[in-house]
């Protein structure tokens, strides 16, 4: 049986809301080595509301530190900011749209842990097919 390890980080982040006018909110950034293809990201918005929760692909959140990537509701690119450079994360759902600055260097420090403990294009290796398809015919 394998261990499970997560890998998680709290990040400052900017809620843009126009060119002018941005938030100070958190985003959280979680990775499990049992699904290793995928990040779960929770946005916690200003204010007294709810958390807000997207799994993003590993390498999208890669990808986004030095060009544009994504397609559908979710897009990601890097940008320099007033202070330090950040990644822009668009998301659009039917419930509205947000635009958010993740600070570059939170993103890379957290991707870099998850490289420790799973390397890029190791992933696969962390899955039991015969086990995963078996639990899917159980109705697990």
């Amino acid at each position: 049986m394998r261990s499970v390890r997560t890998v998680a980080y709290e990040l400052p982040a900017e809620l843009v809301l126009s060119d002018d006018v941005s938030v100070p909110m958190s985003v959280a950034l979680h990775y499990e080595t049992d699904d290793p293809y995928a990040v779960r990201t929770v946005f916690h918005p200003p204010g007294p509301g709810p958390t807000v929760e997207w799994f993003f692909s590993r390498d999208m959140l890669a990808e986004a530190l030095s060009g544009r990537t994504g397609q559908g509701d979710v897009h990601m690119w890097p940008a320099a900011g007033p202070v330090h450079d950040v990644v822009l994360v668009a998301l659009r759902s039917p419930a509205g749209s947000a635009l958010v600055e993740l600070p570059a260097w939170g993103v890379e420090s957290f991707l870099r842990e998850t490289w420790s403990v799973v390397p890029p294009g190791s992933e696969s290796g962390r899955f039991d097919l015969d086990a995963e398809l078996a639990q899917l015919l159980a109705g697990n």
